[in-house]
């Protein structure tokens, strides 16, 4: 985190870098802390989408040294690698916006016509070359790599794709209002990409609907087609699989489950964060915590807020 990536000598402190990687890194230095910064994204955003969940995504901490249950082709594995691969691209994109990097500026004016009562102008995602470099940086381990199988890295590197895909599709149009007292007679108006926690949101939801494939020679190439022969074809937008994922409920390094021992759950939940989902039937313990919170606020003229702090127990469950 301390690097300070003006050297390319810096290139060899980052870990798990195939060769293409780290030419890439050589030659776009300025690059690397956008890069870096869509790692840490990836590691936060997918604990807190799956943070309700038997598998929470923890595992990816231990990244570049991945477990089983993101290295053989799971459900999970599909959604970290989408999850990265438009984490790249998004923070690459918005850095060219904030004047981060120096190869790029704004995203390009949209060609459409802008209506009658906003005009193009602010500056946009600079959508393209996120897509451009951080396609290269994260499909090249794919490409290039002699680890896993042929319908592993396919299965990879079509979830790369879809992650990309459904980042594109969330590029917006924003606007800013102009006028006298705020009357918005002039709309100045962007293309923007959301924040990614939205795109984790909207990945999730594939993830649950995600496809099982299995890498086939159809015609003259082999292709992913659902291993279900009254499935419908897999579509570029649908995230795939190879392998069912253990269901996570007991410790088996082996499978890459770290169990849902001491996990917290929901009492009063009948989601996947409920006590019966969590704790796969095992039951769960029941403790009082003493939390400490804000209280009896008072607002003062001009312009400050003073609170009380206020002490309340509260009861918290975790599986046996």
């Amino acid at each position: 985190s301390g690097v300070a990536w003006n050297e390319s000598h810096h290139c060899r402190l980052l870990a798990g870098l195939v060769p293409d990687q780290f030419q890439m890194c050589r030659r776009n230095l300025e690059v690397m802390h956008s890069i870096v910064r869509a790692a840490r994204q990836t590691k936060s955003i997918c604990q807190k989408t799956f943070a309700d969940m038997r598998w929470n995504c923890s595992s990816i901490q231990r990244a570049p040294s991945f477990g089983p249950d993101l290295l053989k082709g799971t459900r999970e594995s599909a959604f970290v690698y989408a999850l990265a691969a438009a984490a790249v691209t998004h923070s690459i994109a918005q850095a060219c916006t904030s004047g981060e990097l120096p190869l790029c500026s704004c995203g390009s004016v949209p060609s459409e016509v802008p209506g009658p009562d906003f005009r193009w102008g602010g500056c946009g995602d600079n959508l393209r070359y996120g897509l451009q470099l951080g396609t290269a940086f994260a499909d090249s381990p794919l490409k290039s790599s002699k680890l896993g199988t042929q319908a592993l890295k396919a299965m990879n590197l079509h979830n790369n794709a879809v992650g990309r895909q459904v980042l594109s599709d969330s590029l917006d149009t924003k606007c800013k209002c102009h006028g006298v007292s705020g009357s918005c007679s002039v709309k100045t108006c962007w293309k923007g990409l959301p924040n990614l926690g939205e795109i984790a949101f909207d990945l999730k939801s594939k993830y649950l609907a995600a496809i099982k494939v299995t890498h086939r020679l159809i015609g003259p190439r082999k292709q992913l087609i659902p291993k279900e022969m009254d499935v419908r074809p897999v579509k570029e937008t649908d995230l795939v699989y190879l392998i069912n994922s253990p269901d996570y409920c007991m410790a088996n390094l082996h499978l890459g489950s770290l169990g849902t021992q001491d996990r917290r759950c929901n009492k009063t939940s009948v989601g996947s964060d409920s006590c019966n989902l969590m704790c796969c039937g095992r039951g769960y313990n029941t403790y009082t915590e003493e939390v400490v919170e804000r209280c009896h606020c008072k607002y003062h003229w001009c312009c400050y807020v003073v609170c009380k702090k206020c002490r309340r127990k509260v009861e918290r469950y975790v599986c046996k």
